[in-house]
């Protein structure tokens, strides 16, 4: 039976996903992905693919390249995926408690620099005013 399934370059999947190919390359250095091979040139199954999707969508989401390979890995064709859809749940919890973290560092800071701005343009007002005074007595 002729294999009829897709296969990909990694010049398609670099277009496709807008990463170079030296991170495709790293991808399956790490053994992360691992494309069949005729002579030189790499071949790309839907597999292959598909982790490059995953592996990119955890990057967007925060989760670090082990983690979601970690995770990625967790997958088994037929058997129940309870245990990394829990997995991937405790880490996208994690991920947003620490993106809600940083967001009120931020919005601490923004207060601060709003408070000390407020001063600054007090006090600039203050000295003007003194000094139109000088010039007005003088």
């Amino acid at each position: 039976m002729a294999n009829t399934q897709k296969q990909f370059s990694i010049s398609e999947l670099s277009q496709e996903f807008g990463i170079s190919t030296r991170t495709i390359r790293f991808y399956e250095e790490k053994g992360f992905i691992k494309p069949l091979r005729s002579g030189q040139r790499r071949i790309y199954t839907p597999a292959d693919r598909a982790r490059i999707r995953l592996i990119l969508r955890g990057k967007r989401i925060g989760l670090s390249l082990a983690e979601s390979v970690e995770i990625i890995d967790m997958y088994h064709p037929g058997e129940s995926d309870s245990s990394q859809l829990e997995s991937l749940l405790v880490r996208i919890g994690e991920r947003r408690a620490a993106l809600e973290q940083q967001r009120r560092d931020l919005d601490d800071m923004l207060n601060a620099l709003n408070d000390v701005e407020g001063i600054c343009r007090e006090a600039q007002h203050k000295h003007r005013h003194e000094q139109a005074q000088k010039t007005l007595t003088a």
